[in-house]
């Protein structure tokens, strides 16, 4: 399951091997309360054809007219909702303002390197003059974000934060395709042959090592989380002991909620703080009445998501346990 903009423009690739006329749309700022992120890509043909989304549906139709009406020869700057008019006409919410960077695609525009670069995992950044229309791909920070000025825009592409999964189940496959739809980059390890064997084809491949050298070789930083998932406490604690020493923004395991106070007896028994084995979110989740591995997959991500983005308002004592 592909992210919402690697869809976007492998669905670019596609319409280009077609030979169609495609517009691509960057929602490059917004104002008030708007549906989607600075980043976000739209892509439209002349013959009507839509991928991906920058504000839910308002603008959308609009958007697709001025494709079939207009010859666009470089990129544009175009707002949305800056008027009371506008505002009402498009639906945008609680007077929400966008501003966007509209670009006809063509031979120079990068998009083949592009997904290039993303097939192989890695951070880059596409710079568009908007004076000529010409576009190169260069390496970037996982740090950066989306820049425009009056001369250029800078996108960045990639997966900028990381999912660590110990443990190779069947949670761990939905937890792996919901993550990979949420522009992560996924990674997995699992020393027992016997799960590795039966893991999808589809999916990022599974690791043997063992879950302590896992961790550490992948230096985890604010951009990872760190989820166990083995069920084996002799699995899952060698990862956590490496994992909760680190700076990932996120380390949880599940089990039931005795267990977890057993593994946390346990791991005070190495070298960890009572800071750090306090950050341990166990059981993984969020309390959503989960029961099978898809909604306990949704429950963990959700967890995550929230304390990725500050939304997450529980201490780890005051934490609702999931079903």
């Amino acid at each position: 399951m592909d992210s919402t903009d690697l869809e976007v423009l492998k669905t670019i690739a596609h319409w280009q091997t077609e030979g169609a006329s495609i517009t691509l749309a960057t929602l490059v700022k917004t104002w008030g309360s708007a549906p989607r992120p600075v980043g976000s890509l739209l892509a439209l043909t002349r013959d009507g054809r839509l991928v991906g989304s920058l504000s839910g549906g308002c603008i959308e139709d609009d958007l697709l007219e001025q494709v079939r009406t207009r010859t666009l020869t470089l990129p544009e700057k175009i707002s949305y909702g800056i008027s009371t008019e506008q505002a009402s006409r498009f639906g945008l919410p609680c007077g929400g303002e966008l501003e966007l960077i509209l670009e006809p695609l063509h031979a120079h525009s990068a998009m083949a390197e592009l997904l290039a670069a993303l097939a192989q995992n890695a951070i880059v950044a596409r710079e568009l003059d908007l004076a000529t229309g010409l576009a190169r791909i260069v390496p970037a920070d996982p740090s950066e974000s989306l820049a425009v000025t009056e001369r250029a825009l800078r996108s960045v592409h990639g997966p900028r934060w990381r999912l660590l999964i110990i443990g190779a189940g069947q949670l761990s496959r939905y937890l792996a395709e919901m993550a990979l739809a949420l522009d992560y980059q996924v990674l997995l390890c699992d020393p027992r042959a016997e799960f590795r064997k039966s893991w999808p084809a589809h999916l990022p491949p599974v690791d043997a090592a063992m879950p302590d050298d896992f961790v550490t070789a992948q230096k985890p930083d604010p951009h990872t989380a760190i989820v166990a998932l083995t069920h084996d406490p002799k699995q899952d604690d060698l990862a956590l002991l490496e994992a909760l020493k680190s700076s990932a923004f996120y380390v949880g395991a599940i089990g039931s909620k005795a267990n977890q106070a057993k593994r946390r007896e346990r791991l005070a028994l190495f070298d960890l703080s009572p800071e750090q084995i306090g950050a341990l979110h166990g059981p993984a989740g969020l309390s959503i009445g989960s029961r099978t591995p898809p909604e306990m997959a949704i429950s963990i991500l959700a967890e995550i998501t929230a304390i990725r983005h500050g939304a997450w308002p529980f201490q780890p004592a005051e934490r609702p346990a999931p079903a």
